[in-house]
């Protein structure tokens, strides 16, 4: 039965028009939270506390950016989908631009760009550190996300710098945690997914270790 369904799984490989009309889908579905955000703006729908509003939406729509960029690996190993990788990069994009526009309304909006005052709450705020630090680690990601980029540095080296989405999204989910003051469900729930995408990562990695040990045994005997 779970033969049956894998082989179902892999049969399913789009062609380019099928795969740039995905494409499309997935960019547009990613961008529809910032097009609801200002639709609620333009309705003046954003609370008692706008600013705060919109920084904490733009917030988890990084964290969960980041969510579904991580799971894209787990997913194609389960599934055989190894067009799912095309789509990744698209994905870690808007996790940073949502990241972009959650610094950009801390800055300007709660800040009016008071450096000294951004400062000294980077010092002094832990939960604005790791969500700093967290913002910085990103930056490197989205500089080397071409093409040209993957080339330059090598795929090697390449995949090594891009493991840092493994501490940014620790680091996000910190943030958040250490900014919630009384219910932390939602960092709760944020951490158990980020958990469970690297454990299956672990999994994986050690399922094909095991799987190569075995092969290099057989070959050995034989």
């Amino acid at each position: 039965m779970a033969t049956s369904q894998s082989r179902a799984g892999r049969s399913f490989n789009p062609d380019r028009t099928q795969f740039a009309w995905l494409w499309r889908a997935v960019w547009l579905a990613c961008l529809l939270p910032l097009l609801w955000l200002i639709a609620a703006g333009l309705r003046d729908a954003l609370g008692a506390n706008p600013i705060e509003y919109i920084t904490r939406a733009t917030g988890d729509w990084t964290l969960r950016m980041l969510m579904i960029t991580l799971a894209v690996t787990p997913l194609r190993q389960l599934t055989g989908w190894h067009w799912l990788v095309r789509l990744r990069r698209t994905l870690g994009l808007y996790a940073f631009f949502y990241a972009c526009l959650h610094l950009t309304t801390y800055v300007w909006l709660d800040q009016f760009f008071d450096i000294d005052g951004i400062v000294k709450d980077i010092v002094k705020r832990p939960f604005i550190t790791i969500g700093f630090g967290a913002f910085v680690l990103l930056l490197p990601l989205a500089a080397t996300s071409t093409n040209g980029m993957i080339r330059r540095l090598g795929g090697r080296l390449w995949q090594r710098l891009h493991r840092l989405v493994y501490a940014i999204g620790t680091l996000g989910v910190v943030h958040y945690w250490w900014l919630v003051k009384k219910d932390i469900t939602e960092p709760v729930i944020y951490a158990l997914v980020l958990a469970f995408l690297l454990g299956a990562r672990v999994w994986y990695a050690r399922r094909r270790q095991r799987s190569v040990q075995a092969m290099t045994l057989q070959e050995g005997i034989s």
